[in-house]
């Protein structure tokens, strides 16, 4: 017999050589588990950090509540007596009691101007708080309305 009976037939075309390959084995899945304790640190350190956030977000919005509620009371205001009451009511809050209640008059109107670093209240349509709660009446102007929504935004409480 010769060699060639024995030999097994050689592919002849493209086709019958890729059926011949064998797949490679799949890998197994890659972990998406942290291998090291770094990551496990660093994610609690991420969330104390977000928790420590949401906490002091909280803090703020209680400190400045009483802003929003001033803000919403000033939106009702007819007249400058009213406006006078809600700034007067807002500083109390933000101020200790015995360095605000007593203050009338040009003091309160320097108060007023110190706290928000501005002069609105003295040299400008703010004057009229001081003598508001003792007059009749009269509409609020804007530009009084004005001032006192600035102050309640920007005035600088002492700090507890």
């Amino acid at each position: 017999m010769s060699d060639d009976a024995q030999a097994p037939e050689l592919p002849t075309n493209l086709v019958d050589l890729l059926d011949q390959l064998v797949l490679p084995p799949e890998p197994e899945p890659v972990s998406m588990v942290p291998q090291t304790a770094g990551w496990g640190v660093l994610l609690v350190l991420v969330l104390i950090g977000v928790a420590f956030g949401v906490w002091r977000l909280h803090a703020h919005r209680q400190r400045n509540a009483y802003r929003r509620v001033a803000l919403a009371a000033l939106e009702s205001c007819k007249d400058p007596a009213e406006i006078a009451g809600v700034i007067r009511r807002c500083a109390l809050v933000a101020y200790p009691r015995a360095e605000v209640a007593s203050l009338i008059g040009a003091d309160w109107l320097t108060f007023l101007d110190k706290a928000a670093g501005s002069t609105a209240f003295t040299a400008g349509p703010g004057r009229a708080i001081a003598t508001a709660p003792f007059r009749d009446g009269g509409a609020a102007d804007a530009a009084l309305l004005d001032v006192a929504r600035t102050w309640v935004r920007t005035h600088k409480p002492e700090a507890t």
